[in-house]
């Protein structure tokens, strides 16, 4: 069988193995993960989701995703850097996103970091991103870190951002276009 599998509807086209098991993963993998994401607002919301999936499945953060947007303001860097004590308690008792204190004040202390960043966040993000490789053939042949991941995440702390280890940094270097680790044959081919 093909590393890439078809989808519950059967259309036809090739995807990463992770994306057939829902139309959610399937709309998220087709339009969004792998493509060039730029933006520093935009960049602060991957870079939040990914923190607040530490421990859990990208499908509970994608179902949230709508509640997470309201309740942190778009992540508009500027609205969530200034969050206070009543906006903590307000997002611990949304019952539509994952409520973890550390999540929580990690967000919100990164929200200040980024606001802060000279050149920004996503000139900061993007000077990482590794020169091109071939596609992976299997799920297997893709890595849950590399030396640019290591290097991103040692670089994010350093500046006072939290709940960035290699791991999270690697899947934001994913979801965001930085890497390319849709499988040969699979259908989606980012836009560059």
């Amino acid at each position: 069988m093909s590393p890439a599998t078809q989808t519950p509807e059967d259309d036809g086209k090739a995807r990463c193995g992770w994306a057939g098991s829902s139309r959610l993963y399937r709309d998220y993998h087709d339009t969004e993960w792998g493509q060039p994401l730029h933006g520093d607002d935009a960049l602060f919301e991957r870079v939040c989701l990914e923190a607040f999936q530490s421990g859990l499945s990208w499908i509970t953060i994608l179902r949230k995703r709508p509640a997470f947007r309201a309740a942190f303001d778009g992540f508009l860097i500027d609205k969530v850097a200034e969050y206070t004590d009543a906006d903590v308690d307000r997002l611990l008792a949304d019952p539509g996103i994952v409520r973890n204190r550390a999540k929580v004040l990690a967000a919100i202390a990164n929200a200040k970091v980024a606001r802060d960043l000279d050149p920004g966040l996503d000139r900061l993000l993007w000077s990482f991103a590794p020169a091109p490789r071939p596609r992976p053939r299997t799920l297997a042949d893709v890595p849950a870190v590399t030396p640019e991941s290591t290097a991103l995440a040692k670089e994010l702390k350093r500046r006072g951002f939290r709940f960035v280890g290699p791991t999270t940094a690697y899947a934001l270097m994913q979801a965001t276009g930085m890497v390319d680790d849709h499988l040969a044959d699979c259908w989606v081919h980012p836009k560059r």
